[in-house]
């Protein structure tokens, strides 16, 4: 067997240990599932096998879910209902097992691989910050659709198990246990023969019952048809104020779910085949599942061999970036400098990563002892004499060129030719950064996201001397560190601030005319963003995105592009967003009807125009449109190396719309030709700054796809 060994103990115990060929983690395939139909029918035929025992060969998984590429490449929703039907089919025999299935879990448990976990009669899982369990399919545009809407409900009821699937939540391994998911948790050593002793136990002594325990509240709200019908009805109202109806996976999940409870069991899973074969197909998941590639490919270092490995860090400034940056590395190298202006500072900075570590632990994500190993790799300082040997270094100091170029002079004094200076900054360009200091060839941008603990990409930035060792570096780190990372070429705001610059432009454009902020809001985040763009000013910091401008204006003068004064003249009179409560949304007064209320003397600084309604359609066409006209400038310009990781970066950094696929899958869905229609008609109306870019008319001409050149 190719994913499968089989083999049965002296007690008549059949273990079966999964170990997928050609790679670090087990997957469900169609190859896989031939094979557990064979084995199942192997044990059904031996009157002798006693009990059967499920383990992995992998060290930290036991199946990850099912091979998406097999999955992308189902063509129609017929042939993705063949595929789940065999599924089906196959853990509906083991489920129906007549000796007891243990599952011997360690590692992840996802997906497809819970679901095979779900069928066995009893799952025991390793303790450990490793053992994670979940269904993660709703981020790919689907539904757990090997009979997880229908079994795990049953399990560990409704109000626990709904949620789990509507939002790709996972228990570790002590909080499955609580929920009733597990029901016996283990050491790290001696799974396979623990797993054996149990089956032989339960072979001898029946399956114990299981007793749910469930709060009064739960009791009624699941175990009557009207207490369901209220958890339904809240779990829809959720999912549409959260995502205004653009993702159908979590209306699907719940109407799987329902379907189960309403007709039964065996209702509840074909309508779960039916729904998967839709979803399979639906253009939200396709773009979902390119993206889930895409950020697979980037977890690879194709410069790996360059690379040095970083065992110094040095973090300068140890405010809320410089921390998040540490608390990232605490895993990955062997010692984390911490330098600010005094001691007090860095300590500050250090307590806070202290409070993130025992955080972790209490959530069972990591062991003490890794928390006190972690957190002692950190070393306070306020000068640069313990810099010496330092692999690598990166400022995270104000957002000002000339304290950057202090901070850089500093360092090469105190450090020697092999150490890498990065910059983490969201506009200056690294080359006037770099401007004058020794060793140009050793700097670079390393530009997180806030917070960088919770935020999934890191831009690194190139310069046209940055050395390839240092680009390597760089990027091995960042991987490390749990980032996505995009390669960028140096330029003003670089790629990700460059694209917002645009969009939030447009949005002031857009209130300076009369727009209303909480409509601006609605009708992006109808769009598909998860946060309108009046709300995005405010929290990323007026103060923030007038220091932007300052940065690319002369970049988009140059095209003829002026920009708004509004953000300007709002920080002139002390407004900053959200920091000092001071923005285009007054936060001192109360909301009505959930809507945050606009500050109306904002109005009054943008121009005074009276409050007018925009067309929906049109406010969406200016702003995102904006974004991706820029976003196609960046991939003509050489600034970014291809479409996918301008999709990646505008995603996960800026949240440009998941189920969109990114602003070049976005062209490719909507059609390159009717984009640049809309871009000449914008163009006539609005002026030279919705001109398309020269190479949205080269795709048109040629017929071809940005990503298919089809």
């Amino acid at each position: 067997m190719k994913y499968f060994t089989l083999e049965k103990t002296k007690e008549n115990i059949a273990v079966i240990t999964i170990d997928c060929p050609d790679g670090k983690v087990n997957k469900v395939s169609s190859g896989f599932l031939d094979e557990v139909a064979a084995i199942i029918d192997d044990i059904k035929n031996d009157k002798s096998v006693a009990g059967m025992v499920i383990t992995s060969a992998k060290e930290d998984n036991f199946v990850v879910g099912a091979d998406i590429d097999e999955v992308k490449g189902m063509q129609t929703a017929e042939e993705a209902v063949v595929y789940i039907s065999k599924g089906h089919a196959i853990l509906n025999e083991l489920e129906k097992m007549k000796i007891p299935v243990i599952a011997c879990i360690h590692g992840n448990c996802l997906g497809g691989g819970l679901e095979l976990a779900l069928v066995c009669n009893y799952r025991m899982a390793v303790d450990s910050p490793q053992t994670v369990l979940g269904f993660p399919e709703v981020q790919l545009g689907l539904l757990p659709a090997a009979g997880g809407t229908q079994r795990l409900p049953a399990l560990i009821g409704l109000t626990t198990a709904l949620p789990m699937m509507l939002t790709a939540r996972t228990l570790r391994a002590r909080q499955a246990k609580r929920a009733g998911l597990i029901d016996e948790l283990i050491p790290p050593y001696g799974l396979k023969q623990t797993g054996i002793k149990k089956a032989l136990e339960l072979a001898k002594s029946g399956l114990p019952a299981r007793k749910r325990k469930r709060s009064f509240v739960n009791f009624l709200l699941e175990s009557n048809p009207l207490g369901r019908k209220i958890v339904f009805a809240q779990a829809r109202k959720m999912i549409t104020r959260q995502t205004y109806g653009c993702y159908p996976a979590p209306y699907a999940i719940i109407d799987a779910v329902e379907c189960g409870y309403k007709k039964g069991r065996e209702a509840g899973l074909k309508k779960e085949i039916e729904l998967f074969g839709k979803l399979v197909v639906s253009p939200q998941s396709k773009s979902l599942t390119n993206l889930f590639l895409s950020m697979s490919d980037l977890k690879k270092n194709p410069q790996k061999h360059l690379a040095r490995h970083v065992g110094k860090l040095a973090v300068v400034g140890t405010g809320l970036m410089g921390q998040g940056i540490a608390a990232v590395s605490t895993s990955v190298c062997d010692t984390i400098l911490m330098k600010d202006v005094n001691l007090d500072a860095a300590a500050a900075g250090m307590k806070e990563i202290w409070k993130s570590l025992e955080k972790r632990t209490k959530a069972g994500a990591m062991l003490h002892f890794d928390r006190d190993v972690q957190y002692n790799k950190l070393v306070a300082c306020d000068d640069y004499a313990l810099f010496v040997n330092t692999d690598l270094v990166i400022e995270a100091v104000f957002e000002e060129l000339e304290i950057k170029k202090r901070v850089l002079a500093d360092v090469e004094a105190a450090t020697g030719e092999w150490t890498i200076f990065a910059s983490n900054t969201s506009a200056i360009p690294i080359k006037n950064i770099a401007a004058g200091c020794k060793r140009p060839q050793n700097v670079i941008g390393m530009h997180y996201f806030s917070p960088v603990p919770r935020m999934p990409l890191l831009e690194i930035i190139t310069t046209e001397q940055t050395a390839d060792w240092v680009t390597a570096t760089a990027l091995d780190l960042g991987i490390a560190q749990g980032k996505t990372c995009i390669v960028v070429k140096d330029g003003p705001g670089f790629y990700t601030t460059r694209i917002l610059a645009p969009l939030l432009n447009e949005t002031i454009l857009l209130l300076e005319e009369g727009a209303i902020p909480n409509e601006l809001d609605r009708a992006m985040r109808r769009f598909g963003y998860p946060v309108g763009p009046a709300t995005l000013i405010d929290e990323v910091g007026i103060d923030v995105g007038a220091h932007v401008y300052e940065q690319l204006g002369p970049m988009f003068s140059k095209r003829g592009i002026t920009a708004s004064q509004g953000l300007k003249k709002l920080l002139a009179q002390g407004y900053k967003g959200k920091k000092n409560k001071k923005g285009i949304y007054n936060y001192d007064l109360k909301k009505k009807k959930g809507q945050k209320m606009p500050d109306e003397n904002v109005y009054d600084i943008l121009g005074g125009n009276p409050r007018r309604k925009f067309d929906e359609e049109l406010i969406q066409q200016r702003i995102s449109l904006m974004m991706i006209n820029e976003a196609l400038i960046c991939l003509e310009e050489g600034i970014i190396s291809c479409p996918r990781d301008g999709d990646v970066g505008a995603v996960f950094g800026l949240g440009f719309p998941p189920f969109q696929g990114g602003p070049f899958r976005y062209i490719d869905n909507t059609g390159a030709a009717k984009v640049l229609v809309t871009m000449e008609s914008l163009e006539k109306q609005y002026g030279q700054r919705f001109r398309p870019a020269r190479i949205l008319g080269d795709f048109v001409k040629s017929g071809k796809k940005i990503y298919s050149g089809k």
